[in-house]
């Protein structure tokens, strides 16, 4: 069994307010959107973060506040990255269990552009999602989009010498990124665009949302370690310009309530990066901290528990773009509070279902007069109402509805499975739940 200590968050803490009930608005204005309230500037006391049961090994439980509302952490947050979770609507997301949205501040800003989100009342107003939302800064898909960098480097290619790829991938980062920013363009229809530290902030207001992240760069493990070095330096000093910017749009937009800014932590695979990362970040202003950059799959808990150890206690911390069983438990154990990927909804939508006995596709022949649930022991909208047999129709057919069902079912799975996670935190039984779940899901691998 897990050896759990119980501790309160600090009451007097500058970050902590008064709860907020799940979907209430904290004010509205003619667009729909949100206020303040007076001519001052938003109240960083509509924020905060509360530890509940802590593990020894640095897991714990918690409850985020904000504006629009409570996530108790542990989390899964989905994606919803232009303003939608693809093929469901809001409501659906809300009935599977999920506490929060994350969009992307990238694809808000080419499609349909911040000023009309922000003209919207705000992402939430704009998407119809009455619950607490997340944007990243863009920096991922800015650097990353057109290069096929992967946030995960799998166990195929970890630990194999990558010397050969180093030299090519530096010059074609390197030709978009300088100290100032990073110049990108459009995949949409290939204008040149320019994002800086300020630029993220101003967009990311603009979408409203209520913790947002700082502009950072992305590195990839085909990275030496002196770009590695040279670029941690750079994050650092984008991470200033972030929270100075943030201080000045806050006091600025009185009309809207108050956003969270989490720094995020780069660094790769070496420690001493990541450390120094968290230290410095760690000393800044900031609400709350993103785990970010590419890593390892088979060192994921590790690299979590380096920057853990070194954060604040009282802020929470999210690990970004991570999503898989395994990893949500080995991050979950080391601190990682709150999480977000696309996996669940893009696997969906290709014939991929999760189950207690590990991800199948349902597009198999096997499954055309299968009439159990994708899952028997699943209870989310799906599996109560249609059969492997009839989403292999839908497959077959070519029906879009077989993605909405799918993207419910897969959803339900991930937000379900944390929440669990999160209660066998409290009860002190996660060991044995974290035996039970990879011991069936991966059974087969």
């Amino acid at each position: 069994m897990t050896e759990t200590t119980t501790s309160a968050a600090d009451a007097a803490r500058a970050n902590a307010g008064g709860a907020h009930a799940a979907g209430a608005p904290a004010g509205g204005d003619a667009a729909g959107g949100d206020t303040a309230g007076g001519d001052t500037a938003a109240d960083r006391t509509q924020f905060g973060f509360d530890v509940g049961t802590t593990m020894s090994s640095g897991g714990r439980t918690g409850t985020i506040r904000t504006p629009h509302g409570t996530i108790a952490t542990p989390a899964f947050i989905p994606v919803g990255t232009k303003a939608t979770v693809k093929a469901v609507k809001p409501e659906d997301v809300d009935a599977l269990g999920a506490d929060a949205v994350l969009a992307n501040a990238y694809h808000l800003f080419l499609q349909p552009g911040a000023d009309i989100v922000d003209e919207a009342g705000g992402l939430g107003a704009f998407m119809n999602w009455p619950g607490p939302t997340y944007t990243d800064s863009g920096g991922f898909q800015v650097m990353s989009l057109g290069v096929g960098s992967k946030k995960v480097l799998t166990t195929e290619f970890a630990g194999k010498d990558r010397s050969d790829l180093q030299t090519v991938d530096k010059e074609r980062r390197m030709a978009n990124v300088d100290e100032d920013g990073v110049t990108f363009r459009s995949h949409l229809n290939g204008d040149i665009h320019r994002f800086t530290p300020e630029v993220s902030m101003q967009v990311q207001h603009q979408l409203g949302a209520d913790i947002i992240f700082a502009f950072d760069e992305l590195t990839m493990l085909t990275n030496t370690r002196a770009y590695q070095e040279e670029s941690l330096e750079r994050t650092r000093r984008w991470a200033e310009r972030c929270v100075t910017e943030h201080v000045r749009l806050t006091q600025e937009r009185t009309h809207r309530p108050y956003q969270a800014l989490f720094g995020v932590l780069q660094g790769a695979q070496y420690e001493d990066l990541r450390r120094t990362a968290a230290r410095d970040l760690g000393a800044m202003d900031f609400d709350g901290f993103g785990i970010g950059g590419a890593l390892e799959k088979e060192n994921l808990g590790t690299i979590v528990g380096w920057v853990c150890e070194e954060l604040p206690e009282e802020k929470p911390r999210h690990l970004l773009g991570i999503g898989e069983p395994d990893d949500l438990f080995a991050a979950i154990r080391r601190g990682a509070d709150t999480f977000d990927c696309v996996s669940p909804s893009r696997v969906a939508r290709n014939a991929a279902v999760y189950s207690r006995d590990g991800r199948y596709n349902i597009s198999g022949s096997r499954y055309k007069r299968d009439w159990q649930p994708i899952d028997p022991e699943c209870s989310c909208y799906t599996c109560a109402h249609h059969s492997r047999a009839y989403l292999h129709h839908l497959w077959k057919a070519k029906e879009m509805l077989f993605s909405t069902l799918c993207t419910i079912h897969n959803e339900h799975f991930i937000v379900q499975l944390v929440a669990e996670i999160r209660g066998a935190i409290e009860d002190g039984r996660y060991d044995e739940l974290e035996a039970e779940v990879m011991g069936r899901y991966y059974a087969k691998r």
